[in-house]
This record gives C-alpha cells, sequence and structure tokens, in this order.
C-alpha cells in the first residue's frame, strides 16, 4: 500500500519557516519603507541596475581566448532553470551586452536605448531574453533582489470616492517606487538622508514619477489635507512586490501580429468603457486600464519579439519609452516608466532599418548587439548534448561522435572560405577550436577571424540540426536499432536539404553537400583511428616494442651492437624496425638521427633526475608505437573477417577483446561497439587504410 503524500511538509519546507514567509510577503507603512531603503539603499534601484546587478551575483570567470581577454557571466548558464536555455559560445557578446547593461545602471547614455539583439535565426536571441526573464523572476523573490511598490488604503467615506465606487484599498496598477510619492522639492533632501554614511557603492537617486491613478490618488488626498503630505502618506501602504510574466507584473512580451488586429493600446493601454459611465469621462485615470505591454513590465523588462517588423506607428510609441523613458497612453500626460527595453531581429529586417531614411531617428536610439551562430565546435555540441543525452533518452542510445558530426557540418557551413590557399575549412574550424597546428601560432588564428566579413551570420542554424537528430532517434526507434549513429543523422542533414525552407539557393544546397562529404570522411579516420588504437592497446605489447626501438636508438647513436637474445650473438641496430615505427609520425630519412638523438638526451635528462622512461611521455612516439603494433596485430586478428562473418573461435575472442576496449575506452556501447567495427572493418577490407 502506498504511502499519502504530506503536503503540508513538502510546503513547510519549500518555505523554509516562518521568518521566510514574513519577508517575502511584507508590507509597512511609508516610514517603515524609508527604514528598509535606509538599511538597503538597493532596495531603490532602477531596472537597469538591478538587471545588472542579478548578473553579477551569479559570478563570472575569466579566461584569454586567442589573446582576448574574455569575461563569462555565469548566470547565462541558466542554473536556475537547470540549463534549460543555457547560452554557450557567446562569452563575448554577451559581454557587450552586460557592459551595455553597465553604463545604463551608473547613467552614461545607454539607458536611453533600445537594445536591440541582432543575429540569424536561431541563434539563441529568444532564449538570452528567456532566462533574463526568468532570472528576474526568481531574483525578485531573494533578499538580494527584493523591491517594493504600494496601493492606496482609505477608509473614510468622504475621500472614499477617489479610489473608486465601493473601493477601500487601490494598488498602483504600474507598481511604481515607493518613493515616487516624495515631491520633486523633497527629492534630494531625502535622497542625501538615506545616502549619508553609507559604507557601499550604491547611492539612491529618486527620479521616477506616479502613474495617472496614483497621481489622481495622490492630488486628491493633498487637495483634502491641505497640503500635508505626513497625512497623505498615512493612505499608503508599502508591499514586496513579485515580478512574474505570467502575472503580468514586471516583464511584457510584445510580438508584431497582423494590422487589422493590432494597435497601439497593446503597448500603453485601453479606455475601460464599463468604467466610464460611473465616473462620467473618459479622461479619468480610473476608467483607464493601465494595461498595455509597456505599463506591467515597469520596474522590470519588456521584450520585443521580431521589434523591426512593427509598424510605423509602434515604433514612434518605442521612440519615445526609450529615449525619454515616457509613454503616451490615450487622453493622458506622458507617462514615466522605468524598464529594459530588448528587441531582438534577424537579418532580413535590420538590412530593411538600414535601407530606410525614415527610420533614422530609432537607428540613433538603438544599441546593436551581435548574435551570431557558434563558431567553435566544443560549444556547439554543448547545444545539442542539452537535448540529447542519457538522462533525456530512453531505450535508445547515441553512438560516440554522432552530436559532434553534425555540429562540425553545422559549423563548416558557417565558416568563410580561407584565403589561404594551404588551409581548408576543416582545418580553420579545428583552429578555432584550440588545436594547433603546424605554422599557426594565436596571432594567425586572429587574423584569420579578423578578415572574415559575415562568418557565423550565415549557415545551418542548430534548430535544424536539433530537428534532424529527433527524425534521426524516432526512425531508429521505429525500426528497433537501438542506436543512433553519424551515418543516420547525417543522410538526416542531406535529405532535409532539399525542401530546406530558408536554402533556395541551388548552389549553396550543392555546397553544404560537399561539407557532408568532408564530414564523412573526418569521422571514417577518427574511427578508423579509435579501432587501431584499441587494437594496439596491449599495455605489455607496446612497453615490449618500445624496449626494443630505444635499444637499438641507444646502440645506433653510440655506434654499437644490439645483443640478440635468441641467437647470443651482437647485431647490428634493426634499421627496418626503427624505420617502420618513425615513418608513421612522418620522420623523413634526412631527420631520422635527429629525430633519435633527442630521444636519447631525453631519456638522458630522465635519468640524472632519477626517472625512467615511458613511451607515454612522448606523445609522437606513442603515436608511432600504436600504429606499428596495429600493423603487426591487425592481420592475427582478421578484423577483416567481420565482413564475410565467418571467425574462428580464436579470433572472435580477440574481436571481442578490441569490442571490450572501445566500450570502455571511448565510450561505446554494445551496439555502437560492434557497428563501428563492422564498418572499420569494411574499410580495411577494400584495402582503404590511410597512413598516417
Amino acid at each position: 500500500m502506498s504511502s499519502s503524500i504530506n503536503l503540508r511538509s513538502i510546503v513547510e519546507k519549500h518555505q523554509q519557516g516562518s521568518n521566510k514567509k514574513t519577508a517575502m510577503h511584507w508590507t509597512g507603512t511609508f516610514n517603515e519603507y524609508l527604514e528598509l531603503v535606509k538599511k538597503n539603499p538597493k532596495l531603490a534601484r532602477n531596472s537597469y541596475q538591478r538587471m545588472y546587478d542579478m548578473i553579477m551575483e551569479s559570478g563570472t570567470e575569466e579566461y584569454v581566448d586567442f589573446k582576448k581577454h574574455v569575461i563569462r557571466y555565469k548566470f547565462f548558464d541558466d542554473k536556475q532553470n537547470n540549463g534549460k536555455d543555457a547560452i554557450f559560445g557567446l562569452d563575448v557578446q554577451l559581454m557587450k551586452f552586460v557592459n551595455i547593461l553597465k553604463a545604463a545602471s551608473l547613467g552614461y547614455g545607454t539607458e536611453k536605448r533600445v537594445i536591440l539583439l541582432h543575429g540569424p535565426v536561431g541563434s539563441a536571441k529568444s532564449s538570452i531574453c528567456r532566462i533574463l526573464k526568468k532570472g528576474l523572476e526568481d531574483y525578485s523573490r531573494t533578499d538580494q533582489g527584493a523591491l517594493f511598490t504600494f496601493e492606496w488604503v482609505i477608509e473614510d467615506s468622504k475621500i472614499q470616492h477617489l479610489l473608486g465606487k465601493d473601493v477601500k484599498v487601490y494598488h498602483t496598477p504600474m507598481n511604481e517606487e515607493p518613493l515616487w510619492l516624495i515631491p520633486d522639492e523633497m527629492r534630494q533632501v531625502v535622497a542625501d538622508e538615506i545616502n549619508r554614511s553609507q559604507d557601499g557603492d550604491y547611492r539612491v537617486k529618486i527620479s521616477g514619477e506616479l502613474c495617472p491613478p496614483s497621481r489622481f490618488i495622490f492630488k486628491g488626498l493633498m487637495d483634502y489635507y491641505e497640503g500635508d503630505l505626513m497625512k497623505v502618506l498615512n493612505h499608503v501602504r508599502v508591499k514586496r512586490m513579485f515580478i512574474s510574466e505570467a502575472d503580468r507584473v514586471g516583464i511584457g512580451t510584445f510580438q508584431p501580429k497582423d494590422e487589422k488586429n493590432q494597435d497601439s493600446t497593446e503597448l500603453t493601454g485601453d479606455i475601460n468603457y464599463r468604467k466610464i459611465a460611473e465616473y462620467g469621462s473618459d479622461s479619468d485615470p480610473r476608467a483607464f486600464n493601465f494595461d498595455g505591454e509597456f505599463n506591467v513590465a515597469n520596474r522590470g523588462m519588456i521584450e520585443f519579439v521580431e521589434v523591426l517588423k512593427l509598424d510605423v506607428a509602434f515604433l514612434y510609441d518605442l521612440l519615445g519609452a526609450s529615449q525619454e523613458h515616457r509613454i503616451k497612453p490615450k487622453k493622458f500626460a506622458q507617462t514615466y516608466i522605468d524598464e529594459v527595453i530588448i528587441g531582438h531581429t534577424n537579418e532580413p529586417e535590420y538590412r530593411r532599418l538600414q535601407d530606410n531614411e525614415f527610420m533614422e531617428a530609432l537607428r540613433d536610439r538603438t544599441v546593436k548587439v551581435d548574435i551570431p551562430y557558434i563558431t567553435r565546435l566544443k560549444q556547439e555540441v554543448n547545444i545539442y548534448k542539452k537535448d540529447f543525452n542519457s538522462q533525456k533518452l530512453r531505450g535508445i542510445s547515441i553512438a560516440p561522435h554522432t552530436i559532434e558530426m553534425a555540429a562540425m557540418w553545422a559549423i563548416l557551413t558557417r565558416l568563410e572560405k580561407p584565403k589561404k590557399a594551404n588551409l581548408t575549412r576543416l582545418q580553420k574550424l579545428k583552429l578555432y577550436n584550440g588545436k594547433t597546428l603546424a605554422n599557426y601560432t594565436e596571432d594567425n588564428v586572429k587574423e584569420l577571424r579578423k578578415e572574415t566579413l559575415r562568418e557565423g551570420l550565415d549557415g545551418i542554424s542548430p534548430r535544424y540540426i536539433q530537428d534532424k537528430l529527433s527524425n534521426a532517434l524516432v526512425m531508429a526507434q521505429q525500426m528497433n536499432k537501438g542506436s543512433v549513429n553519424p551515418f543516420m543523422v547525417m543522410n538526416e542533414l542531406e535529405s532535409g536539404l532539399k525542401h530546406h525552407s530558408l536554402i533556395s539557393d541551388e548552389e549553396r544546397k550543392q555546397e553544404y553537400r560537399e561539407l557532408l562529404s568532408v564530414v564523412k570522411q573526418e569521422y571514417e579516420e577518427i574511427i578508423k583511428g579509435e579501432v587501431q588504437r584499441a587494437i594496439s592497446a596491449d599495455e605489455g605489447a607496446l612497453q615490449r616494442l618500445c624496449g626494443n626501438y630505444i635499444d637499438n636508438v641507444k646502440a645506433y647513436t653510440q655506434k654499437e651492437k644490439v645483443r640478440n637474445q635468441f641467437t647470443g650473438q651482437d647485431d647490428d641496430p634493426d634499421e627496418r624496425l626503427m624505420r617502420a615505427i618513425e615513418e608513421k609520425i612522418e620522420i623523413p630519412e634526412s631527420r631520422k638521427d635527429d629525430f633519435r638523438r633527442e630521444i636519447m638526451n631525453y631519456i638522458g635528462a630522465l635519468s640524472l633526475d632519477g626517472k625512467k622512461f615511458n613511451y607515454k611521455m612522448n606523445e609522437r612516439l606513442h603515436k608511432a608505437l600504436e600504429l606499428k603494433l596495429f600493423e603487426d596485430q591487425k592481420d592475427s586478428i582478421k578484423l577483416t573477417s567481420l565482413v564475410s562473418s565467418v571467425t574462428d573461435k580464436d579470433t572472435q575472442e580477440k574481436i571481442e577483446i578490441v569490442k571490450s576496449r572501445l566500450i570502455k575506452d571511448f565510450g561505446y556501447d554494445e551496439i555502437s561497439a560492434t557497428d563501428v567495427l563492422h564498418y572499420v572493418a569494411s574499410i580495411f577490407a577494400r584495402g582503404d587504410v590511410k597512413k598516417q
């Protein structure tokens, strides 16, 4: 019999005690709120300051990327949402974004701009906005991110009409900061009093204005009390507010619709026609719904989806909202707003903005942040591993390198052809990914990046890759395959190009197909290398081969003989053995003496320090020994017999050992290890083993 769920216990644990509940739902008088602000001036931050602090409080990491100092902001790891919208590979662009917020929080001018995220489809513009919105929601529920608003409380029947018929409590519709209740002529004195003896860097500056309904109520109370501000403030109840997109508090989202179904009231609110009869005028603020996206976003942020698709009439509202921090509701004076305005747009709309001379005012009021596609392989792989991993997949596996190959193709489509004739696009990808290539320094890679014009702004989007990975998984499940391999995904990627909605150019499609061939070749080389290493992973055999090689090299460099352990005779150094190993790492005949002396000098230096040489200490020698051992063992293992499916017991046992090494050392499972062995066996059967 299953036990019942103790809901009370879960709730109490979540709320973490009565003190937490009290703090979360704090209410108090205006004077009590002033005392809170005196203790913690950051309670009165504006929207830009709060967003910047929110990002910074998650922490940063610093690193150097091709001699460029980069700061990574951990906030964009999206830990508060288990990494669902985590941003990868855009650290430089996010640095620019955070710098804009920092400048705005300091009042340097960018607070009067629309932050425009610009880039191709699927480049994480919407994800950045989602992280910011979710972050603001969570931050407003913490002690560090607490913010407050107020409501009017009037029980005196003589002045209750100010709130409306039978209304005793009226919550200000735009969630203003309570300090905005202080008249202009008193604000500096109050701010100075709050800021006196403050230890931190933050200083309160009172700069906002009340919304029309609160201004109406405030004015009515001031008239009734003959200018006695303290009596007016006695009708103010300050309360903690929580930002919530679902409840339309502190977050607004606006997106273009059909022209017939959209007007500017969606941004600035509309008349409540039912209340006109009650208040007698459509210009009475109590007969107006201040529930447009600009209104509800006050104290937080507003996101404009595909902002440049908006009709010109909406853009006029945007201009005033950004530059003057004011909006113009119908029938009312300009109304102050405090919110971060973020829009995002794709390339075609941005080009249209650039070409339209009538949109000069908007161009002048935007600060653009390019959000391109990722051009670093390991970061692109992270995008797909977020959605396609063992925790999320049930009953089916993804073979090693499957996601990596799909990501590799995506990045190759985004890279511009190198101007250097001796550099391929695949080599450029590897350089960007941090691999070192002969004759290429960090400065060379910086130059490669600088000489590009549109790298990362064209190519295949991550969404296309995600769709085709999903298709391959579903098809594999339908066919009871049990595992998805790179070839299955690459077939999906290629077949999808025929009907790709964003690529109509046949020449471009053909170029992308050719890049798929490049990826297939690279995959073949990777799995051949892994099978070769699995076959030659016998530690004892490698050590014996290394010892034999070193004995011969020592004799060669010292012009000595080598004792033959079988015959007991002194023989000349085995030149054939030494060259067979050295050729595996492309040591030319003319350089063999230098290489052998280099090895012996290294062994000698180790000996002086009391250390013993191990082949793993020299990467080139290690690779050469593995390839030599593979060459010696592949025929005895008879891997090619897999193709004919006729194997003897001894051979099968050796193949099983290789398969177990693939599983243990390279991350394969039983199905994918068997598949890759069969495929590599077919390559060997064709004699298609690349000499390395």
